[in-house]
């Protein structure tokens, strides 16, 4: 299976690209966007954006390989020549989770079909490549309780594995997450007995996807 990527730029500050092709220009625009619905909501924000603009083509896509969401449109262009070509363009970088827009300004002369899909494939290709991305991972959810002279133990050994702590929790003891890439989960078991001899032990609470830069 091949990794997946996600871009970080959030929808109010979109990363961008753009070209001009025989007088029209395309400035495409690129974003995070946790479901389709916040993805048509930055294409209207696009569309507001530039009120002049001839074309407002979009490709989206959100989830994994098990439910994965797909949305694109022409917005007007002959059927194929801009939508499609920027859906592509993410696919091949193998990102999901996010939105792309490519606003036409018409310069006046025809591109023609080939010319249309070449101008906003390249445009989406240069706000990808504008974009901040991150590797998706796979992670185990794992519970621990310590005590507090166990805390920093704890810390220090999810941090080597390069792991994430999460959702605290301070009574008498501490019980916390950490979110451990699948792949090192197992020596991150390891670490765990070893460091306390047996005495703590991490639970399984769950699996997500989490972005890594």
């Amino acid at each position: 299976m091949a990794e997946s990527f996600t871009v970080l730029d959030p929808a109010s500050a979109p990363a961008q690209g753009s070209l001009t092709e025989k007088k029209s220009e395309f400035i495409a625009d690129i974003c995070h966007v946790d479901e389709l619905a916040q993805a048509m909501s930055f294409v209207e924000s696009i569309r507001q954006h530039h009120p002049k603009a001839r074309h407002v083509a979009y490709a989206a896509i959100c989830g994994d390989e098990g439910r994965l969401a797909e949305r694109m449109s022409d917005d007007g262009e002959p059927s194929g020549t801009a939508g499609k070509p920027i859906l592509d363009v993410l696919r091949a970088n193998h990102l999901t989770d996010c939105a792309v827009t490519v606003t036409r300004y018409f310069g006046g002369i025809l591109l023609g079909s080939g010319g249309l899909t070449r101008a906003y494939s390249s445009a989406a290709a240069l706000a990808v490549k504008a974009a901040n991305t991150a590797r998706i991972v796979t992670c185990v959810r794992l519970r621990m309780t310590v005590t507090y002279p166990q805390l920093d133990t704890l810390t220090h050994v999810i941090a080597q594995s390069g792991g994430v702590q999460d959702n605290e929790q301070y009574t008498d003891v501490v019980t916390l997450d950490a979110l451990i890439e699948q792949s090192k989960a197992s020596a991150f078991h390891t670490r765990v007995i070893e460091a306390f001899r047996g005495s703590v032990h991490a639970e399984q609470v769950g699996v997500e996807h989490r972005a890594i830069q």
